[in-house]
């Protein structure tokens, strides 16, 4: 089975015939979890773990893993998509093509402005694109927007309790009564005036958690044209078709 370098910088994959898993390695577990979330595989491990034991875990969950992605594939909303070279994929409000090559499977990268990611011929290779660019997707929005939080929490005045990102269906983020904000996402797929909106959007629910005069004024004092961005991602939600 392959597997990327192992490094800090580089996501750990493996191949699960038929399908690609995602590692993740932590001190926190002292057992394997595996889950599949929006037809994504990931597996959890306790760091030392040898890649000849999550090939064996994989195998052992192969047919519940495939039956899950199969009930997602099932209930997700048609795509327009066709996950083949040259079609557009917008990030940070900017559009970069698809570029697919064949060979064992290695995550996205965005190279000299081209979207490129390899995979193995067959019928379930638009399925392992699509994640890979949700994947691709997901890790840009949690850097990007971690940055942006601890940039306009500092701006704003208040210290969330913590910051990530989640899949919302109809909201781009959220704030907890215990301070924690989360993000959707697809808003990395946006403009970056877009970004900076709904950051500071859920991070001024800091101070006021509600939607009453007082909390818009504090808004407008950090993104002044904000009710435009508000239109902007109203008229434009459903373009971030993945």
């Amino acid at each position: 089975m392959m597997m990327t370098a192992q490094n800090s910088s580089q996501p750990e994959y493996r191949d699960g015939n038929g399908f690609i898993a995602e590692i993740i390695r932590t001190n926190r577990r002292k057992t394997a979890d595996v889950r599949v979330e929006e037809g994504a595989v990931t597996v959890v491990v306790p760091q030392n773990t040898l890649p000849e034991k999550i090939d064996q875990i994989l195998a052992d969950k192969r047919l519940w893993i495939r039956e899950k992605i199969h009930l997602h594939n099932e209930a997700a909303p048609k795509s327009s998509k066709d996950y083949v070279s040259g079609e557009a994929f917008s990030y940070l409000g900017r559009n970069y093509r698809l570029k697919v090559e064949r060979g064992p499977f290695a995550p996205m990268k965005l190279v000299h402005g081209r979207l490129v990611v390899t995979t193995p011929y067959g019928s379930e290779q638009p399925h392992m694109i699509r994640n890979a660019l949700v994947r691709w997707y997901k890790h840009q929005a949690e850097k990007k927007l971690r940055v942006k939080v601890d940039r306009y929490a500092s701006m704003i005045g208040v210290q969330p309790s913590g910051a990530g990102i989640k899949t919302f269906k109809s909201r781009w983020g959220s704030c907890t009564a215990n301070g924690r904000v989360d993000f959707n996402w697809k808003i990395i797929m946006a403009p970056t005036r877009m970004v900076d909106y709904v950051v500071v959007h859920e991070l001024c629910h800091l101070k006021k958690y509600d939607h009453s005069p007082a909390y818009w004024r504090e808004v407008e004092r950090v993104i002044p044209d904000y009710q435009e961005c508000r239109k902007w991602l109203k008229y434009n939600a459903e373009s971030f078709d993945i």
